[in-house]
């Protein structure tokens, strides 16, 4: 019985954290390439939009997920018809993530080499090309950044269970932690563990394999 909780509770959790991925790479990957090409020093230099773009991310960041989680609740109900739920979550993970992940997509950018922009540019080469390249060059670092983000975010998946969001966090909280079940408690964390290990490790692969083939 225990462990079809866990089992099912920790589809729930990859569920959440799957899609929110998706989307924080949809929204976040173009935000940081914007932020850094933005920059005075970047190939398409705008300080003032730079600027605020900055301070719009900043502000996202600023919030306190589980602050965060209950401001989006009316906008949940209003997308999917509920606040509760693993479906309702993937929006505030989402929203959490997108400026995180843009802040580790720029920093990853910002790490290609100025000469090999210089040479693109000097080559004629177009700045959609040249944005290419960028992302082509910093892969490793982005996918590392990914990693980071998806453990990011079974932290806060569990942290949203407080509310209803289901997974691990929900069966920790509800189950383990409520009505007295400490072996519930004890497992759910273990399982977070494990998952965090298996994709910190399997990422780690990852990124070993790209920068051995760059």
């Amino acid at each position: 019985m225990i462990f079809d909780m866990i089992y099912d509770s920790t589809l729930e959790t990859l569920y959440m954290v799957f899609f929110s991925c998706v989307f924080a790479v949809l929204f976040g990957l173009p935000l940081g390439v914007l932020l850094q090409i933005t920059k005075h020093d970047g190939i398409l230099p705008m300080p003032v939009c730079n600027k605020i773009l900055g301070g719009v991310v900043n502000t996202a960041r600023s919030f306190p997920f589980i602050i965060l989680v209950i401001l989006l609740l009316p906008l949940s109900r209003l997308l999917i018809g509920t606040s509760i739920g693993s479906t309702a979550a993937i929006i505030p993970l989402s929203i959490s993530a997108i400026p995180f992940v843009a802040r580790l997509f720029e920093g990853a950018l910002a790490e290609v080499s100025k000469g090999l922009i210089e040479a693109s540019l000097s080559m004629g080469a177009n700045k959609s090309v040249i944005i290419k390249m960028m992302i082509a060059e910093s892969l490793p670092a982005l996918v590392n950044a990914l990693i980071i983000t998806a453990i990011s975010l079974i932290g806060y998946s569990a942290m949203a269970g407080a509310l209803g969001a289901g997974g691990l966090g929900d069966l920790a909280i509800r189950i383990g932690y409520q009505t007295y079940r400490p072996d519930v408690l004890f497992y759910a964390c273990v399982t977070i563990i494990i998952l965090v290990q298996i994709i910190q490790t399997s990422g780690d692969l990852i990124v070993k394999r790209l920068r051995k083939y760059k």
